[in-house]
């Protein structure tokens, strides 16, 4: 009898585990910058291939979240020297509903001076320091002119000219739903590479990088080093120095999993919180709880412009340290995925969401 009660515990212990781990970080894409017959930035010796170190940094990456976290998915945009098209990785990490995004490069230089790690978020420069304004700048048109070597890419890619600052007028004002979770992961892995062998902290910054713009989910491009600067490409060829950039990025995504897993889980609170926040004339009856919206947002700041929320009344659901944003709230699935196409174009990232009870579940 005692053993039948003990494997009835365990089976229904599985089976909440399994319903929690549903809710968290489950599919995180890896992408490996360059590749094939784009070298990316290639050291003054012509001995050293960025495509070669990004790959070698991304699937020791891969390996260490595989081993840690089975239950996590991990998808590598290439797991060899294979040209992959920006449309493609962005596609890849779309396809795989990736709940984070990680695109991992080698940045280069005229001079031999500069030297350091970046992290990059989807966003519009700032000018504030014009020097690294306008070097974050020529490193965007860098990244995105990989485009080129694709046949007819002005029509694949709509007429966006990488080198046209015009281009990127329209990528700068579109909104990112995701910008808050990109900067969370963003701040992880500056402060993780601090210490570590690449040694000048470059910052974070917001950029019009078009891998980034493309993908609907969490996305960071991080820079990890200079291959023009003579210390910092003596660290990258140094196998262990690449596996401890590995290692530190790998701390970064277990702190930002741990954060994002623990804002999906609500307690009896945060759930009551949601019931009396949902917009009363949206929602009909609510017979077992269970109602559909629009998530056009989560931010770690009070969002008040009414502009926003596109003449809804939002709901408003915290989560941890975010607040997430809701609107188009129905009892009706069909009348809020309806809603959907005329919200994605203002916010293109923004995903349809069951709210069952204490659980937010995105809806693909």
């Amino acid at each position: 009898m005692k053993r039948t009660i003990c494997i009835l515990a365990a089976i229904i212990c599985s089976i909440f585990t399994a319903a929690g781990e549903n809710l968290g970080l489950t599919t995180v894409v890896i992408d490996a910058g360059h590749g094939g017959k784009d070298a990316g930035c290639v050291s003054k010796d012509q001995k050293t291939y960025e495509k070669t170190l990004t790959l070698d940094i991304a699937t020791t990456l891969a390996g260490k979240i595989r081993k840690a976290y089975p239950e996590v998915k991990v998808v590598l945009t290439r797991s060899d020297d294979t040209y992959v098209t920006l449309d493609d990785r962005a596609e890849i990490a779309n396809d795989a509903h990736a709940d984070l995004f990680i695109s991992v490069h080698i940045n280069a230089n005229e001079k031999t001076s500069p030297s350091g790690y970046s992290v990059h978020v989807l966003g519009q420069s700032s000018n504030k320091n014009r020097d690294l304004f306008a070097n974050n700048m020529e490193v965007c048109v860098r990244e995105n002119s990989v485009i080129m070597l694709e046949d007819d890419y002005s029509t694949k890619y709509q007429g966006f000219d990488p080198s046209d600052p015009e281009s990127y007028i329209f990528m700068m004002l579109m909104q990112n739903s995701h910008r808050e979770q990109s900067l969370r992961f963003a701040e992880e892995v500056q402060t993780k590479l601090a210490g570590g062998p690449i040694k000048n902290d470059r910052g974070v910054s917001q950029d019009p990088f078009y891998v980034l713009w493309k993908t609907s989910m969490p996305a960071v491009l991080v820079e990890l080093g200079f291959i023009s600067n003579s210390t910092d490409l003596a660290a990258l060829r140094k196998q262990s120095g690449r596996d401890d950039l590995a290692q530190r990025l790998f701390e970064a995504f277990r702190d930002y999993k741990k954060f994002y897993d623990e804002s999906l889980r609500f307690d009896g609170g945060a759930a009551e919180t949601a019931r009396e926040r949902r917009p009363r004339g949206d929602v009909a009856a609510e017979n077992d709880g269970t109602v559909y919206a629009v998530q056009i947002l989560a931010s770690g700041r009070p969002q008040n412009d009414p502009s926003i929320f596109m003449g809804y009344t939002p709901m408003v659901i915290e989560a941890g340290s975010l607040s997430k944003y809701f609107i188009a709230v129905s009892d009706s699935r069909e009348e809020a995925e309806s809603k959907l196409p005329k919200i994605r174009r203002k916010y293109p990232d923004a995903f349809l969401v069951e709210i069952r009870g204490e659980n937010v579940v995105p809806l693909r």
